[in-house]
């Protein structure tokens, strides 16, 4: 008997060794690795508590009187406090960072904004090194925070993980990314208006409209920082969900055919969103251990909205990273307890632990993005005739120094990218049919930091 089971472990062991000795490489760029382990819980912490000492954040508790004093509590005093926090990371740039609040008067609409209110964003922007380099990336929370009621400004909202925690994880990046240099250009930003109706995403999306930003990406971050859900008490840390848009937000207003390429070429899952999703899941995971990075292919949940939808209106790409289980005990509540139930969005209700991940997941995103080269321009596929090889071309970024470039492929039925072909050249063929896989091209720098993928135009001619 123990011989029979000696000789089925020897086979198993036989079947099962290339299994066995199968590695994963995880390439990762030390600078990058290095601010990743910078992020601080404790440090996330007291942001967190630092925006509840406010009381409310409601966007209508901002005095409108310029010859008002100064305020200690509400929302016009916490955009001053982030702003010196903003101030203050500036000084440790070397010049390359400054901080603004970007205001604006929003007249009284009928719905969520009954009066004349005083708007604001606080910005930080963190400048290139390139002077070339036009390229723009934000990462952003909202600072506003609310009740059950949504025009109640008076009662205390702590708003801890709604939206403190998207808005305690930019004040953190920006007190970590600060110190460091990037060829393009991060904006830290935290909004306002968000619970009235997305206003200030509405306003900051615009101006990069009519400014002409080379905006590449937008990492929003919305409610990320509980690990644990109402009705299901599910208790999990170590997942977080991105939701992302398939087709570009502003096909509605497409006159160029792009619908009919689409949905011809059945590219309805490589939106600008979506492609960007696909690569926060990879490097992000690449960065920050324990974390799975879940996507999720709508563009928010039911009955609710967040502030990358005005980007992704507009034709940017924009996602929104969220915690995977949600308790609405501590969000949009009065502070009461009811039924032995404690209802409050309360610091005490989040895991720190936990926001650090999710915060880590931005970092690794933003630095590899900031450091990449620009994207490979004129990506083709040659479709001019019948083969069962594929021909892909590409002309050189407009910007970035590039080792070489990674020829990505995925079955058309695959969520993710499958396999990696590293070239130096300007084209590749593969031994693998074009009408069986989706195949992109990302510019990939000395460092190793890849650009975002772009999936290749058909070549008819």
């Amino acid at each position: 008997m123990q011989t029979n089971t000696s000789r089925l472990l020897f086979i198993a062991f036989i079947l099962f060794s290339p299994l066995l000795n199968a590695q994963t490489i995880m390439n990762r760029d030390p600078q990058i690795a290095d601010l990743v382990s910078q992020i601080s819980a404790d440090s996330l912490k007291a942001h967190i508590n630092g925006l509840v000492s406010f009381g409310t954040r409601h966007t209508l508790s901002v005095p409108t009187d310029a010859n008002a004093p100064v305020a200690k509590k509400g929302l016009g005093a916490a955009r001053q406090w982030i702003l010196g926090k903003f101030n203050q990371y500036a000084k440790q740039s070397g010049g390359r960072m400054s901080a603004t609040l970007d205001t604006w008067t929003l007249q009284p609409d009928g719905k969520r904004v009954d009066k004349p209110a005083n708007m604001g964003n606080v910005m930080a922007t963190l400048k290139g090194t390139d002077p070339t380099d036009t390229r723009v990336f934000i990462v952003q929370g909202h600072m506003d925070s609310r009740v059950t009621n949504v025009m109640n400004r008076e009662s205390d909202a702590p708003g801890a993980n709604d939206d403190g925690s998207g808005t305690a994880a930019v004040i953190e990046l920006c007190r970590v990314m600060s110190k460091s240099s990037f060829p393009a250009t991060v904006i830290f930003v935290t909004l306002t208006g968000e619970e009235q109706g997305l206003l200030g995403a509405e306003h900051l999306s615009e101006r990069a409209i009519k400014e002409k930003w080379n905006l590449e990406a937008v990492l929003n971050n919305d409610i990320m920082g509980s690990n644990n859900s109402s009705d299901t008490r599910i208790i999990d840390n170590t997942r977080i969900r991105v939701f992302s848009e398939g087709l570009p937000g502003n096909l509605m207003k497409d006159t160029t055919g792009r619908i009919g390429q689409i949905r011809q070429f059945g590219n309805e899952n490589d939106g600008k969103a979506r492609t960007l999703a696909r690569y926060l899941k990879e490097v992000g995971e690449r960065y920050v251990e324990n974390l799975e990075v879940v996507m999720v292919y709508r563009n928010d949940r039911y009955l609710r909205g967040g502030d990358h939808t005005p980007y992704v209106q507009r034709g940017f790409a924009a996602v929104r990273l969220t915690e995977m289980n949600e308790n609405y005990e501590h969000q949009h509540q009065d502070l009461r307890t009811e039924n032995g139930v404690e209802y409050g969005d309360y610091p005490k209700f989040m895991d720190f632990e936990y926001l650090r991940k999710n915060t880590a997941i931005n970092l690794a995103t933003l630095a590899n993005l900031a450091k990449a080269p620009a994207v490979p321009q004129k990506v083709t596929v040659d479709v001019r005739n019948l083969t069962n090889a594929t021909v892909l071309y590409w002309q050189a970024p407009q910007t970035g120094k590039v080792k070489g470039y990674y020829v990505l492929m995925r079955e058309t039925y695959w969520p993710f990218w499958q396999k990696k072909f590293f070239t130096t050249k300007l084209g590749m063929t593969l031994p693998y049919s074009k009408d069986n896989y989706y195949f992109a091209v990302q510019a990939v720098s000395d460092d190793g930091n890849e650009s975002l993928p772009v999936l290749p135009v058909p070549n008819l001619r």
